[in-house]
């Protein structure tokens, strides 16, 4: 049974109403427009960034804790290229977005640092990476900051 997440609020449902498009409907606790379809259940923590991306990986949405975890408003992001606007590097096998557009594969737990806006030094984060499994592609990345002393 798929699993869904709202971006914005990061509800998970399961549930499998659909659009005549073939697309989940929208968020029933927030209102959001669409539903990211996940193979498995994946709990976005408080303090986890939620954001959505196109099959070009420029941003399309922002939601859950984005601002307190990126220091980047939804408007400062949207249309930009995921990893260059956030910053996201040290990656330790690659470029994860890379793998999970051109493989269709997650990348969970990935240790790697980004830059938060207003910032002139880069910080440690733990990144997973969702492909979507509609006609659209895309990604959902959810970023979680990590304390520098954790071991990688």
């Amino acid at each position: 049974m798929p699993v869904f997440i709202c971006p914005n609020c990061a509800r998970r449902s399961t549930s499998s109403e659909r659009n005549e498009h073939g697309q989940p409907l929208g968020c029933s606790k927030c209102g959001f427009g669409f539903l990211f379809e996940l193979l498995e259940d994946y709990y976005a923590g408080p303090a986890t960034a939620l954001i959505v991306c196109d099959s070009e990986r420029r941003i399309i949405a922002a939601g859950h804790a984005a601002m307190p975890v990126t220091g980047y408003r939804e408007g400062d992001l949207i249309g930009h290229e995921v990893v260059s606007r956030l910053g996201l590097g040290n990656f330790p096998h690659g470029d994860p977005a890379a793998t999970t557009m051109e493989w269709g594969v997650r990348q969970l737990n990935v240790a790697c640092t980004f830059r938060p806006a207003g910032l002139d030094h880069d910080q440690p984060v733990t990144a997973d990476f969702f492909p979507a499994y509609d006609d659209d592609g895309g990604l959902l990345v959810a970023v979680t900051p990590r304390m520098a002393t954790e071991h990688e």
